[in-house]
């Protein structure tokens, strides 16, 4: 008597399809099934490698008349290491940018000025508030760092300075750990989040010395998603274009997220007519529970 018979119809009824294919089969696909090896375990995507050649890194060379040029321009000469540390940066930005859209800026006075040292004016403001706090192992968290703008700059020039760098894309939080790791940078995380989920949870809620941004939305926004991460007593920096309309907007905001404004400093970018603006908000208060609001409010319905 074959499987079939020997199975009541109401037992049959109630078998899965993989049961039913095994009594159809009969003791072969038992057997079968036994020799089969068990799924591997699931793990973590492979993340896409990525080749920057002595090539590239030789193109990437022509970048350096403009860091020094630059460098020189806000009075922060640049070490030969971290020269070479920005070569291969921007090689690297370019190689990725072939397979995701990480930048617009890929020339070579571009990358130069407009993103390394761009990121750079910040140092000064970080070396007086070093000086105010009396230690050089800041705390910073760069909220939607992006391609890495200004964290990773910042870390290479500063090294005892402890970065975090945040990001919602897990593409851009890929290539900002090949970055980290063939630059050899230690003290310094990339975190897959948004900004306002991140700021909800208790390991970042005001625990940074430091919180910066730069073009990520309007200010009254960028406050609330940026100032719930720094502790009581440090500081966010914004990076802005032209800002002052939009400082007067952001004064409701500003306040109700414990900060007060301190400094405002504008200047034109090296080698550029671009005009620039450095915000300084200090927190002086702790912001309340309720921010930021997620589905969007802060962009949707900003604090103004």
């Amino acid at each position: 008597m074959d499987n079939k018979k020997r199975i009541k119809p109401e037992i049959r009824k109630n078998l899965s399809p993989e049961q039913k294919r095994a009594l159809r089969n009969g003791k072969q696909a038992k057997a079968a099934s036994a020799d089969k090896p068990a799924p591997a375990a699931s793990s973590k995507p492979a993340r896409e490698p990525i080749v920057t050649s002595e090539e590239d890194i030789s193109k990437a060379k022509e970048i350096s008349p403009y860091l020094t040029s630059g460098s020189h321009d806000i009075s922060l000469p640049l070490s030969a290491e971290s020269i070479k540390a920005f070569q291969v940066y921007a090689a690297m930005l370019r190689k990725w940018n072939e397979k995701m859209n990480l930048t617009n800026i890929v020339d070579d006075q571009g990358i130069a000025i407009r993103h390394f040292i761009d990121s750079l004016t910040l140092v000064a403001h970080i070396e007086e508030e070093e000086r105010k706090k009396g230690r050089k192992d800041l705390s910073l968290i760069d909220v939607g760092t992006g391609a890495g703008f200004p964290g990773i700059p910042l870390k290479v020039t500063m090294p005892e300075l402890q970065v975090t760098l945040l990001d919602s894309l897990q593409k851009r939080i890929n290539f900002l750990e090949a970055v980290c790791e063939n630059l050899q940078l230690e003290g310094i995380t990339a975190v897959h989040s948004r900004a306002e989920e991140g700021a909800k949870n208790k390991q970042y809620r005001e625990k940074f010395d430091i919180a910066t941004a730069r073009a990520v939305a309007a200010l009254p926004t960028l406050c609330e998603y940026c100032l719930p991460y720094v502790k009581i007593g440090g500081i966010f920096l914004a990076m802005k274009g032209h800002a002052e309309e939009e400082l007067e907007s952001a004064n409701k905001a500003i306040v109700t997220l414990g900060g007060t404004v301190e400094d405002v400093h504008e200047f034109l970018l090296p080698g550029t007519e671009m005009r620039r603006t450095i915000l300084l908000i200090r927190k002086i208060r702790p912001t309340p529970a309720r921010y930021p609001r997620g589905q969007g409010k802060a962009e949707k319905e900003p604090i103004v």
